[in-house]
């Protein structure tokens, strides 16, 4: 049978067999394919376009690294990560800056195909990444660490890049910055980058290099900032004020520092943003200035922001963003049902998606969420998660108006029964992707009713034992994915 079967068919199979499978009877996956003959294998590893590994910093790893990646011909997207440590952290190095440069020409010899590379077993040199340019001519997405000094000028190198994420490290190297001029030495003045989406983590004010990366960016779309204390160039926010006309998202995560000077230089400079996402540290005035003065037609905000959302906010909100269809709010504690209710009249039923995410206002004023379902009939998305004491009635009195709803997010509110579960299936009709992880007063009963009587449900994530075998039977027959 298996000479039957020509390499090309075989591998076309392999690349239609999913990662993971519902659990048996199912008695495929694409791990085990492997194991079946010497063949099967290579022809597994050829097929192959996207590959995840984490390695060990020790000696072997460059030749363990070399070997693995001969293997893979033709792989598009590459993540390399350390073994136990979190990929996104790499502010403490621990092996020489020439270790992880080794691993990344091994990366430029053996994938040359690759499109997306996220490489965050340490940080590289400038030279590592002008070599990665030369090979991997196609690459449009990537994500590295860097130690400080920082040069961008290598970015220029990457004729296809649209996507660039940099986390910033420790310090190595040579300061070659003119402190003066804010330019740093072999940085090109007049470069203009094909980038639409950045991000930047760890940026200090005293990172000269950045200002350089601000001033060649005029056709960034997307703008992410996390743990900054700085934009570069001294603190001066007059190049990065020449990167902002054309944005359309900004993420700002941790960065109290400078949160207040992003926010103006937007309000200034951007007339094309739709999502603004702020995090964990933000500015009241600043806040406040930029929703009232902004001349963005905003449509998504998404603030935790457990000490500076107020009120005034939510009422500059209404005044200046009308057509606004998504609101998110997490660990806002200072707003009130007062101020959620008048911001729900003056959105007038445009909002498409709500979440309250761990806002104690939502357990605190009864009769909140029965005055906000109804001026947001058109609602498709809902987020309560994490409001443990969230009660039956309060929940059911604002289902009744939201009919439209598609997803609904109820993690961790422990207060929830099986009432809430009838109600769901009964008003919201529509329903087709359902949490309700560590709902403890919701049983195998109540998941069995609402799974047995939701016609248009795809996903529900649930406890493994709150699933009868009644209820996994229907979700296999009917094609509904349950995640426990």
């Amino acid at each position: 049978m298996d000479d039957m079967l020509c390499d090309e068919l075989l591998q076309e199979i392999f690349t239609r067999i999913p990662k993971s499978l519902p659990p048996p009877p199912s008695s495929a996956s694409a791990a085990s394919v492997s194991l079946v003959s010497k063949r099967w294998l290579h022809l597994y590893r050829t097929s192959k376009t996207s590959l995840s590994l984490r390695l060990n910093p020790d000696d072997s790893t460059i030749s363990s690294l070399t070997s693995v990646l001969s293997h893979y011909p033709f792989l598009s997207s590459l993540s390399l990560f350390l073994l136990s440590s979190d990929p996104t952290v790499t502010a403490t190095i621990t092996s020489p800056p020439a270790f992880y440069d080794h691993l990344l020409f091994v990366v430029s010899a053996f994938c040359s195909s690759l499109k997306h590379l996220r490489f965050l077993a340490g940080p590289v040199s400038q030279s590592s990444l002008f070599s990665l340019s030369n090979s991997c001519t196609f690459l449009n997405s990537l994500t590295i660490s860097l130690c400080r000094p920082l040069y961008f000028n290598w970015v220029v190198s990457f004729s296809c890049l649209k996507e660039l994420s940099v986390y910033v490290s420790g310090f190595y190297g040579v300061d070659g910055c003119n402190r003066e001029s804010g330019f740093c030495i072999n940085e090109e003045l007049d470069a203009e980058l094909g980038l639409e989406s950045l991000f930047l983590s760890g940026i200090g004010g005293e990172d000269y290099g950045v200002g350089w990366l601000w001033r060649s960016c005029k056709r960034l779309k997307k703008l992410k900032l996390k743990s900054c204390e700085g934009i570069g160039d001294g603190g001066s926010f007059l190049s990065f004020a020449k990167c902002l006309k054309g944005l359309q998202e900004v993420e700002i995560r941790a960065c109290r520092s400078i949160v207040n000077g992003v926010l103006l230089k937007l309000a200034e400079n951007c007339d094309s943003l739709y999502s603004l996402l702020v995090y964990d540290g933000g500015n009241r005035e600043g806040l406040h200035h930029f929703i009232s003065s902004c001349r963005c037609d905003l449509q998504k905000l998404d603030f935790r922001l457990p000490l500076d959302l107020r009120n005034d906010h939510l009422s500059a909100i209404g005044l200046n963003f009308r057509g606004l269809s998504t609101l998110r709010l997490q660990s806002c504690c200072l707003v009130s049902g007062e101020g959620l209710k008048a911001l729900g009249v003056a959105l007038n039923s445009g909002l498409e998606e709500l979440a309250l995410i761990n806002c104690d206002v939502v357990e605190r004023e009864s009769g909140l969420l029965a005055t906000l379902g109804q001026h947001t009939r058109q609602l498709k998305k809902l987020d309560l998660s994490y409001n443990e004491f969230l009660l039956d009635k309060e929940l059911i009195s604002m289902l009744v108006s939201c009919d439209c709803l598609i997803e609904l997010n109820l993690r961790r509110c422990a207060g929830l029964t099986t009432v809430s579960m009838v109600s769901m299936f009964k008003n919201c009709r529509k329903l087709q992707s359902v949490d309700i992880m560590h709902c403890d007063g919701i049983g195998a009963e109540a998941v069995e009713l609402f799974v047995l009587n939701s016609p248009q449900l795809r996903g529900l994530q649930v406890e493994e034992n709150k699933v009868s075998h009644v209820a996994r039977s229907w979700a296999s027959h009917n094609l509904i994915q349950i995640v426990s």
